[in-house]
């Protein structure tokens, strides 16, 4: 039985145990209400009667059923009583609705009256179990001179509650239709929200739900149309640093950088953007979850791509290296070429010294950038960067001053910064004029590495710098740029650094990280 339908017939034999308790509750407050009513109108008779000068002056006259039983009846058939009886203290009936009763004895409690109190009873007399009502008829002088009672049988009382008891029972059938159809339309609504599923195969969708949630190495997001986190796993939480009561807090609340919270709160289809929070690099995937066009909310996947991109920073320095190593190579065979021809020509000694002198360039400045460089990855990649701007166009200027040791920096995180602000750095010079160049400088100080990158380019406004680390944002326009400097920040905040930039032509650039080993600088 589905999940629905188990509620249905649930709310429904509530709604019928609540409807007849509800009308056997009203079935036994009318009963209550008429016979208190059958009590209070037969008190009001017994006391309008016994209060009558002419009833005083017939019971003490010579024949009191001649001149009170006509009247006796009268009011009886007027106040749809079963009896009305007058008799003596000695119980002496004068009046009957039966007139073979009359001067028998009345059958009924009569002490209190005696003593001159009204009072009720329920008492079974020769009509039959009656509620009634018995007082004492007094004289001037305050003695009882006679009683009477009045009553109504406990039929006529069952016949005045039995018309009310079709609209005890039709307001029970009608209140128990409503509530039927009510619960019947619940069920309804509840069986398209469930898909008919019954309770154990929801509880099987939770337990799987949870299961995957909590072991998919993808970060998940579930945000309503109020774009409220509404549910977060694990691996969410560790990428953007969310803590445990983060759920109803809106997205921008949430801690992260401007442009994914800008990204989360629109609810727009997102595929694979790359965006830079908390110090990782992030690939973003947004759909809406309701129809095209609604706001039910949407589901937001994150891939966590931080050690990808550093070994993609590697890659691209050994590609680097290998693209300086193929251009040497290229221009070492045409300098072959020409030493050959030189000697073909009986130049020996131009062809010697015209091989020796661009030798000795090439090995200078490898030998140079390797005794003072001793991060074999940041070595290779100022080598292949150096070879890379010289294609361009563009001449890398290692300051002579450079000296790097072992400082316990991740080589990724290297690269990453100084790979991409060099890469900035020659795009940079190449839209300036001749001579373009880009200097760089890096030693340790004082326990801390520092790095600056400069350009002959025009350089940057001081309106742009609070906008230079930001993921999208580039000076070039072009789509598909803006991710390098992001980078370098995360990989400065990630090593506790500091990075600097002044407005002005050259764009300085000064980034210091703090050393993790024992320091060996070259001298």
């Amino acid at each position: 039985m589905s999940l629905a339908r188990q509620l249905l017939v649930l709310q429904a034999l509530v709604v019928a145990v609540v409807v007849v308790a509800a009308s056997v509750i009203a079935y036994l407050d009318a009963r209550r209400t008429v016979q208190r009513h059958a009590e209070v109108e037969t008190t009001a008779v017994v006391e309008a009667i016994a209060d009558a000068p002419f009833v005083v002056e017939a019971v003490t006259g010579p024949d009191p059923t001649a001149v009170l039983q006509p009247y006796v009846e009268t009011v009886r058939s007027d106040t749809d009583l079963s009896f009305i009886t007058v008799f003596a203290p000695d119980r002496t009936r004068f009046t009957h609705p039966d007139p073979a009763q009359i001067g028998q004895p009345f059958r009924g409690t009569i002490e209190l009256a005696l003593e001159g109190r009204t009072f009720t009873e329920t008492y079974t007399g020769t009509l039959g179990p009656s509620v009634r009502a018995t007082g004492p008829i007094v004289d001037s002088d305050g003695r009882v001179v006679a009683l009477v009672s009045a009553g109504i049988t406990l039929d006529a009382i069952g016949a005045d509650l039995a018309r009310a008891l079709p609209g005890i029972i039709g307001t029970g059938l009608l209140t128990l239709a409503v509530g039927t159809a009510g619960s019947w339309l619940i069920s309804r609504r509840l069986r398209r929200q469930t898909g008919g599923l019954d309770a154990a195969a929801l509880k099987r969708m939770l337990d799987y739900h949870n299961a995957v949630l909590h072991s998919v190495r993808e970060g998940l997001l579930l945000l309503d149309g109020d774009r409220r986190l509404q549910l977060v796993n694990d691996e969410a939480r560790r990428l953007l640093g969310i803590d445990a009561e983060a759920n109803g807090r809106h997205v921008t609340d949430l801690g992260l950088s401007r442009d994914l919270a800008e990204t989360l709160a629109g609810q727009g289809r997102t595929v694979d953007e790359v965006h830079v929070s908390g110090g990782r690099v992030l690939v973003v995937n947004q759909a809406p979850t309701g129809a095209p066009g609604g706001s039910d909310g949407t589901v937001v996947t994150l891939r966590d791509h931080t050690e990808l991109q550093a070994l993609t920073g590697e890659l691209d320095s050994v590609r680097a290296f290998a693209e300086s190593l193929r251009a040497q190579s290229h221009e070492a065979a045409n300098r072959l070429h020409t030493t050959v021809s030189l000697i073909e020509l009986g130049r020996g000694q131009d062809a010697v010294e015209f091989a020796t002198a661009e030798l000795a360039t090439s090995q200078r400045l490898t030998d140079r950038v390797v005794d003072a460089v001793e991060e074999p990855v940041l070595a290779a990649l100022l080598l292949g960067k150096t070879a890379t701007a010289h294609e361009r166009g563009v001449r890398l200027d290692i300051d002579p001053g450079t000296a790097v040791g072992t400082t316990g920096i991740p080589s990724g995180d290297l690269v990453t910064i100084v790979g991409n602000l060099l890469d900035n750095a020659i795009d940079a010079a190449l839209t300036g004029e001749p001579p373009r160049e880009v200097h760089f400088a890096a030693w340790v100080e004082e326990g801390r590495l520092e790095i600056t990158v400069e350009d002959s380019g025009s350089g940057i406004t001081e309106g742009q710098i609070p906008h230079l680390f930001e993921r999208g944002w580039s000076t070039k326009g072009t789509p598909g740029r803006g991710l390098g400097l992001a980078l370098v920040a995360q990989a400065v905040r990630r090593n506790a650094g500091s990075i600097d930039v002044r407005h002005g032509p050259g764009a300085p650039f000064s980034v210091s990280l703090p050393v993790r080993a024992p320091l060996d600088v070259a001298p």
